[in-house]
């Protein structure tokens, strides 16, 4: 008997440090069934995605509840990234984020809009005190939008700790149907030195998956020695969406012992960035698949669990290794990979061509790089790994090296416009040459004297642009002296296509007006249910900045009773 109780108290210890956040305290956000487009944690540009993503059933303006109990802490509205977004903390000590609203509850409106006008800024971030802004369980708190860096309507949610990090909102409770296995659909081999080689190559090897008849996979046998390190690609799909999302957790066995695990619960912001290692960086810029490392590759990313000698496998000759991959969705759907290796020191084999040139770059030190008219400057631990980089100057454009290299931090790109006249120095600016036709694209430029500057996090071509246009201001739904009594909005396209839009104003009689700007469809939209136009008589000026001081200016006259 003793030893049956204390079997259930480690089996009812086990069970509660595995399943440590509250189950029932949070409701669903919306009134909809959830279904999503994006999981926790899934693989984004630059950084794991933060929460989960909501459909909104293709349409904006669903209700948008608080899951609990708490205060408005932060509210911020910008042009790009989450656009209208709202933060909830809550009495339990954490915080739940609903962002790409489209817009806020009447009394959180009614908040926000006071002090837009105050700042004369559409762009606000807020951060109102605990007893400003109460919320109850299930109450209206926004409505779903598009807002922001949206690709189409849908509700990012999030729940974050005390200390700002996102956790996978499942964790709580929060029920997604998933009754279908992830899929894996490649697997890659690394030979990890000089030594190491994969079917008589020093080269990266894609395998050849099997699909077997049960779900799971695997790999034609094939022959390696050495350090050897594995990568994956692979998806998951929930019963009632289409999508293919991020997987929950990958673990790596070497002949039935654990070696490596990548578990996608929680994570900070401070090391999202680390993505672009965590993946085959010049695999996915020049392939567009994300494959990811299931070995710690100079990576301090708190994904990894349970790593044994980094993930590596050591492979000798004349022995015979078995290394699988267990794929797992968040309800435990699993999809298995299984390897058979051959050890076989090969005699023959095929090198990996590295291209040497003059500038070697040791990721733990500074390098300045400096050839008129460009200078650059590479700050400590800027790169993971040391490598040679191909650093080119042509009049005023700058190869620095191919956007293939992952960097941990922004380097300094300088360029010396003194031969320049004092007219065509106020319209340069520094661009990166990217697409097929290598077309300029505005790089935040801070000018001093003959000097402009910018900071860059991706390597590439880069060269200094003119922008002389003006932005383009054009009135969409009304034209100048019309009645427009019967209107909600008043709205205008601007344009600029060059360096971009800067900033903008708009008055009426000479008020500001909050016009919000949606840069996707190069919008602005003024609400006439502000209040803010009384007259009968109005004369609208909108005037329009872009990044290099292009201005342009547009007015209008309209009639409202």
């Amino acid at each position: 008997m003793r030893s049956i109780f204390a079997l259930l108290l480690l089996f009812s210890a086990y069970v509660k440090a595995q399943n440590i956040y509250p189950q029932d305290y949070f409701s669903s956000p919306l009134e909809i069934p959830l279904i999503l487009s994006g999981t926790f944690a899934e693989l984004r540009s630059n950084h794991f995605h933060s929460g989960m993503d909501i459909k909104t059933q293709q349409r904006t303006g669903l209700k948008v509840k608080s899951c609990a109990d708490g205060y408005v802490s932060r509210i911020k509205v910008s042009h790009f990234g989450y656009g209208k977004a709202l933060y909830i903390t809550h009495p339990n000590g954490y915080t739940t984020v609903y962002a790409h609203l489209k817009k806020f509850g009447p009394a959180i409106e009614s908040y926000v809009k006071k002090r837009q006008y105050k700042k004369e800024s559409y762009e606000i971030q807020l951060f109102p005190k605990a007893d400003e802004l109460l919320v109850k369980k299930d109450c209206l708190v926004a409505y779903s939008g598009n807002s922001g860096g949206s690709g189409g309507p849908h509700l990012h949610f999030e729940i974050r700790d005390n200390a700002e990090r996102p956790i996978n909102p499942m964790l709580f409770g929060i029920n997604i149907k998933d009754s279908k296995l992830p899929t894996v659909t490649s697997i890659f081999a690394y030979p990890l030195n000089e030594s190491s080689h994969v079917n008589n190559s020093n080269k990266k090897q894609q395998l050849r998956l099997i699909p077997l008849k049960n779900g799971d996979y695997t790999v034609e046998n094939f022959e390696a020695f050495g350090k050897i390190g594995f990568g994956i690609t692979t998806w998951d799909r929930q019963d009632l969406a289409g999508n293919k999302n991020g997987v929950h957790n990958i673990q790596t066995f070497l002949n039935g012992r654990k070696n490596f695990e990548l578990d996608f619960r929680r994570f900070s912001f401070d090391e999202t960035k680390h993505i672009n290692q965590l993946i085959d960086y010049e695999h996915y810029k020049t392939k567009r698949q994300r494959v990811q490392k299931l070995f710690v590759d100079n990576n301090t990313l708190s994904l990894y669990k349970d790593v044994e000698n980094e993930g590596v496998i050591s492979v000798e000759d004349s022995t015979y290794l078995v290394y699988k991959i267990k794929v797992n969705d968040f309800q435990n759907n699993a999809t298995w990979v299984t390897l058979s290796i051959k050890g076989k020191k090969s005699q023959s084999v095929t090198p990996k061509v590295s291209d040497k040139t003059p500038y070697f770059i040791f990721a733990d030190k500074a390098t300045t790089l400096k050839e008129a008219p460009v200078e650059v400057n590479i700050f400590p631990s800027t790169f993971y790994n040391n490598f040679f980089m191909d650093y080119k100057i042509s009049n005023d454009t700058l190869m620095l090296h191919k956007d293939v290299v992952p960097l941990k931090k922004s380097a300094k790109v300088s360029f010396d416009i003194s031969k320049y006249g004092d007219s065509e120095k106020q319209k340069l600016y520094i661009a990166k040459l990217s697409g097929y036709n290598k077309r300029p694209y505005y790089t935040f430029t801070k000018r001093s004297g003959d000097t402009l500057t910018t900071y860059t996090k991706t390597l590439g071509t880069f060269t200094l642009a003119t922008d002389s246009i003006k932005p383009s201001i054009t009135p969409i739904n009304f034209k100048d002296g019309q009645w427009l009594s019967k209107f909600r909005f008043l709205k205008i396209k601007i344009e600029d296509k060059d360096s971009g839009i800067s900033n903008y104003r708009a008055t009426v009689n000479g008020k500001w007006v909050l016009m919000e700007y949606d840069y996707k469809k190069k919008t602005l939209t003024y609400d006439f249910n502000d209040g803010i136009v009384t007259d009968t008589k109005n004369n609208l000026k909108v005037i329009v900045t872009d990044n290099v001081g292009n201005n342009s200016t547009f007015e209008a006259l309209f009639y409202r009773k």
